[in-house]
């Protein structure tokens, strides 16, 4: 946007910022408020012409923005400052603002909703997964090499050149990946008591970069082992864990939750279709600023990560930061277009659903969303609903 300002209106600021310095100002040989507008220009002229840049470019920015009935997204950038004593004053301004879309097609796609598949192998794996976490361990004795499934407490020393090094002890699960693959392979050929020397590498996908691909002489030594005793899947296991009956009725439970889950997964996946249905049919930009801002979101304060790593994040995570934008953008238009905002009754039905399942009073339940900053968040949740609502009422939902 290209601003211009009259000559007088500059003439005028310029004047008033000048009597205002005088008017503040005390020089030797100048009475406090009398100092002369011509000595005030010989010595702070510079200094002047900033402060009434600043002001001048500030007033006619927010002017032209309210003529124009713009609302920027970006902080403006101004160039092309054109200043001279006397003359209009002309700037340009560039900024962000939201993107008009043009919706022409909404609906009359084929979405495939996914199938709900391997419900009885994820209640097996729930299941002994609350063996495990409700097991007790019990410490090896006599013979025989570690394995996988077994705690092991070993001391790791690291060799230097000279044969000695510092060592510290750990303890962990064998075959959880909580130790490097040679590092675990390594105290699966030792015996309780027993340690030995060993060259291992740092496998290429080790979380710390500059030590991958790097080999190291350890001393291993295995100092205990333990196996995991697991309670017996039956109804007084289940009675343990809280207010079920029976193995039968906590299975029951938790097939109800993956039923749940799988559920809430294939609608995402459904909603996803939709989206990239629409925007395909309907491609349109979205500002650069919109997309940096929310990458920033995701990814956090940068003051701590190397501006390289930063800016790798960056570049890596950028593509699906515009899509995600573009969803936003488009669950918006359609929500304004067609009406589909959350309404008070609906959101008062919310918090109360909310708070039956949590057993507080409703009042409680909206202070604290409120004061969490979360209020909004469950507005959009209730409006993104009716939009995905009306979407599909648009095409064809295909269930497999």
């Amino acid at each position: 946007m290209s601003v211009t300002v009259p000559s007088d209106i500059v003439q005028q600021e310029r004047k008033r910022i000048t009597g205002e310095l005088a008017g503040r100002l005390k020089l030797p040989g100048f009475r406090k408020g009398r100092v002369p507008a011509t000595v005030v220009e010989q010595r702070f002229g510079p200094a002047l012409n900033r402060e009434a840049l600043d002001k001048l470019i500030g007033d006619a920015y927010r002017e032209a923005l309210s003529q124009n009935e713009l609302n920027p997204i970006s902080e403006g950038e101004v160039g092309n400052v054109q200043y001279e004593p006397e003359q209009d004053l002309v700037f340009s301004i560039s900024f962000d603002v939201r993107p008009e879309l043009d919706i022409s097609r909404l609906g009359g796609f084929k979405v495939e909703r996914p199938p709900v598949e391997g419900l009885d192998e994820k209640l097996q794996e729930v299941l002994e997964r609350l063996q495990e976490q409700n097991g007790t361990w019990a410490p090896l004795e006599g013979g025989g090499a570690a394995e996988d499934g077994d705690m092991v407490g070993v001391e790791i020393e690291r060799l230097e050149v000279d044969g000695e090094g510092v060592t510290q002890p750990y303890e962990f699960v064998l075959g959880r990946g909580d130790a490097i693959p040679d590092i675990e392979e390594a105290i699966k050929t030792l015996e309780i008591g027993a340690s030995g020397e060993f060259v291992v590498h740092f496998p290429d996908d080790f979380p710390n970069e500059e030590r991958r691909g790097e080999e190291e002489h350890l001393r291993i030594g295995l100092l205990a082992r333990n196996k995991q005793e697991l309670p017996d899947l039956d109804d007084e296991f289940a009675k343990k864990l809280g207010e079920f009956e029976s193995l039968d009725d906590l299975s029951a439970k938790v097939r109800s939750d993956l039923e749940r889950e799988a559920d809430d997964q294939a609608e995402g996946a459904v909603r996803g279709q939709l989206l990239d249905s629409i925007l395909e049919a309907n491609p349109f930009t979205v500002p650069v600023s919109m997309v940096n801002r929310y990458v920033e979101s995701l990814l956090g304060n940068p003051e701590n990560v190397p501006p390289e790593k930063w800016e790798e994040a960056k570049e890596q995570i950028t593509p699906q930061a515009e899509m995600a934008v573009k969803r936003i953008l488009l669950i918006d238009k359609v929500s304004d277009a067609e009406g589909l905002t959350a309404t008070e009754e609906e959101l008062d039905s919310r918090i109360e659903e909310i708070a039956e399942k949590s057993g507080e009073n409703p009042a409680k339940v909206y202070a604290n969303l409120q004061k969490s900053e979360r209020l909004e968040a469950l507005e959009r949740e209730i409006t993104e609903r009716k939009v995905f609502d009306f979407l599909k009422g648009q095409s064809e939902i295909i269930a497999n």
